[in-house]
């Protein structure tokens, strides 16, 4: 039973990790988003840490989940962690296009290549575990809304 809590602590705090890593890279370029022309729809600044640490926490627990079914399915396993892992990777820089660099269409591209990746990684979850699956969703509904924002944002600005 304590194997599985500290897989899912581990797998929690790696997805946290790469949001606050994220975040502590984009300190000090944060306040763009305030000086920016943006969309309608667009949400408050601080709205965004809040969404993210639900979405990290919930990528986290989907993650262990289907850690936890390597045993059983070692090979679809391996697959649905590694397309978790590249997400992951693409999460990490999409901020540090968009805040740092201030390149705008850049990170769209990125982001639609970040959304083509969680939907593949949706899918091998789906073949190791419905329920972690499941638990990608509302990411993937953020990150299709996120696309929305930073397109119109490269348009507006």
């Amino acid at each position: 039973m304590f194997s599985k809590i500290k897989t899912y602590l581990i797998s929690i705090a790696i997805a946290l990790g790469v949001g606050i890593a994220a975040a502590f890279f984009t300190r000090n370029n944060m306040n763009i988003y305030g000086m920016l022309v943006k969309p309608p729809l667009a949400p408050p600044s601080v709205l965004f840490p809040i969404v993210w640490t639900v979405l990290y926490i919930l990528m986290g627990i989907s993650s262990a989940m289907v850690f936890l079914r390597k045993k059983e399915m070692p090979d679809e396993a391996a697959d649905a962690l590694v397309a978790y892992a590249v997400q992951l990777v693409l999460n990490f820089f999409w901020p540090l296009i968009f805040f740092n660099m201030q390149a705008f269409l850049l990170s769209f591209i990125w982001l639609v290549v970040m959304w083509f990746v969680i939907v593949k990684m949706i899918i091998r979850f789906y073949k190791v575990s419905p329920i972690a699956a499941y638990l990608q969703l509302p990411y993937l509904i953020w990150v299709t809304f996120a696309g929305y924002l930073n397109f119109m944002v490269y348009l507006l600005n």
